[in-house]
């Protein structure tokens, strides 16, 4: 069977690609500017040292390097110069494209796959990665509501949404919890997916995939030899990243300005945590518009302006954000060029292909292809969270 993936037509690509770059035109040329005048930003950018804007170089990277932390422990035999090219690469894709979430992961895979590892490898790291990454993502705005709760800062919405996330991530803990200690359970929702898959397929006029149940019982048992050793090792390196991000949205709000007495630590984790959620959805590349007009509105609602001018700090904010989206979104583009061009001329990495057992093979390689193909609906864009 040829499993390679479908292209997308070409009219499908550029409607993406208009409604996504309306969608950014809309932001910023409408939209922004209601929350920040663009010159007032500008002075306060222009305004930054050499120093800070330094700094805040130096721990974007960090917040770069933090995510081959959690490629490599999901994918044991995957090196740190490995886990940085295809990181930087499917970052790039993912920020500059219409649909580059799902580009990217084919990015990936042909870069794996050139050093040895095989399909059911790729599925099970991306999978188990981007289910911690969900936890930690569910997690922060939970905590955020918790501290804001015992800083006083109670309202009645707070609580509302402290206790539905509360809900949804002992749900998803729970229901992964299941699938990894009962085999039936896993039996099931393999078929499960399968029979959905097989639906699908069939409105595209494609043959039904094969018994997706027995391969969702192979994975699992894949899963739990991988977490036995190394699910401490990928919680620590996936909060880490988590975090590196937040930091770098921290002290770029304070390098302009903003102290703490306008926006503490706790309401910044918060607005940060609650937009990274919502940023989720692939509206635009990367999130590009929305991202930089929630964060803005969200910190400009939750800052308090009592005894300073509040147009000042209304621009000192939209400063921050504009240069912290600079350095985390854009950054990552040139460095993932680079990438791309190592990866093609660096031949000492390369292997073999993988084999047909570690592809897999019949039921369990229909269903392999399957994980492979549909990772980017299972675990969704966020290649660098």
């Amino acid at each position: 069977m040829d499993d390679r993936p479908k292209a997308t037509s070409p009219a499908k690509r550029i409607l993406q690609t208009v409604l996504s770059l309306a969608i950014v035109v809309g932001i910023f040329v409408f939209a922004f500017p209601q929350f920040a005048d663009y010159g007032d930003v500008w002075t306060e950018i222009t305004a930054m040292t050499v120093v800070e804007m330094l700094t805040l170089l130096a721990v974007a990277i960090w917040n770069l390097v933090t995510y081959w932390f959690v490629l490599t422990a999901v994918m044991p035999g995957l090196t740190y110069p490995q886990a940085a090219v295809s990181n930087q690469a499917s970052t790039a894709v993912a920020n500059t494209l219409p649909g580059g979430g799902a580009i990217a992961v084919g990015v990936t895979y042909a870069m794996y796959r050139s050093w040895g590892f095989g399909k059911s490898e790729f599925a099970l790291a991306a999978v188990v990665s981007g289910v911690w990454n969900n936890f930690a993502k569910l997690g922060m705005p939970v905590l955020a509501l918790a501290l804001l709760a015992l800083e006083g800062e109670i309202t009645a919405a707070r609580v509302i949404a402290a206790v539905a996330g509360i809900g949804v991530l002992i749900g998803f803990i729970a229901l992964w919890s299941l699938f990894l200690f009962k085999e039936s359970l896993a039996r099931r929702i393999g078929s499960f997916v399968g029979r959905v898959a097989t639906r699908v397929r069939a409105l595209v006029g494609k043959p039904p995939v094969s018994d997706w149940g027995e391969s969702g019982v192979g994975f699992r048992a894949r899963a739990l030899v991988l977490l036995r050793t190394r699910w401490l090792r990928l919680t620590l390196a996936t909060l880490v990243s988590h975090t590196s991000l937040w930091i770098v949205l921290l002290i770029t709000l304070r390098h302009v300005g903003v102290g703490n007495d306008v926006l503490s630590w706790i309401e910044v984790l918060a607005v940060f945590a609650f937009i990274r959620l919502i940023s989720a959805l692939p509206i635009t590349p990367g999130g590009v518009g929305v991202v930089e007009l929630g964060m803005t509105v969200g910190l400009q609602v939750a800052a308090d302006f009592t005894g300073v001018s509040e147009q000042l700090f209304e621009a000192k904010i939209a400063a921050a954000v504009l240069v912290f989206r600079a350095i985390t979104f854009l950054l990552p583009v040139p460095l993932g060029a680079a990438s791309y061009l190592i990866w093609r001329a660096n031949s000492s990495w390369r292997t073999s292909t993988p084999s047909n057992h570690e592809e897999g093979d019949g039921a369990g390689g229909d269903a392999q292809r399957g994980s492979a193909d549909a990772i980017e609906r299972q675990v969704g864009t966020d290649i660098n969270p």
